[in-house]
């Protein structure tokens, strides 16, 4: 059991890494055309970028249907899991906390919070394919703390 709780949150935070590599070069290159309608304003609820979400799903599926049907590569279930974690705490903060995108009360009152959703409106200050910054979803460097007034 500890191997596979390993495998899920190693996996977990290996994610972050993926997902900032596939934002700033797929999404912010050959994919834009999927992206860009999360950059602008859009009519409806659903977007372009929400197949990426499907890409992602896709992924954590078969990594749990390969491994939980191919016994050599039973950690491939624990990989999808891993994934499948990520991405739903991807959609609650991203979706629902930051985008707002199902109406849901909340308000930044950690450091961690504060600093991840100031680096995420950062990113979004720049409706274009190019000269975006802070690509990543669940970590955001120290620079995008809030600093407080004197």
């Amino acid at each position: 059991m500890l191997i596979k709780l390993s495998i899920i949150i190693g996996v977990f935070m290996l994610m972050e890494g993926a997902a900032w590599a596939a934002h700033k070069y797929i999404m912010h290159g050959f994919g834009w055309k999927w992206h860009e309608d999360h950059h602008n304003h859009h009519s409806g609820f659903f977007e372009k970028n929400d197949y990426y979400a499907l890409v992602f799903s896709f992924l954590a599926s078969s990594s749990i249907i390969y491994g939980n049907t191919h016994e050599a590569f039973w950690w491939l279930t624990w990989a999808g899991v891993g994934i499948t974690c990520y991405g739903v705490a991807y959609f609650v903060f991203h979706d629902l906390i930051v985008h707002r995108r199902i109406k849901f009360k909340y308000k930044a009152r950690t450091e961690y919070m504060k600093r991840i959703m100031n680096a995420h409106f950062v990113h979004h200050k720049v409706h274009t394919k190019e000269g975006a910054e802070a690509f990543g979803f669940l970590f955001a460097p120290k620079k995008y703390e809030i600093r407080k007034k004197n």
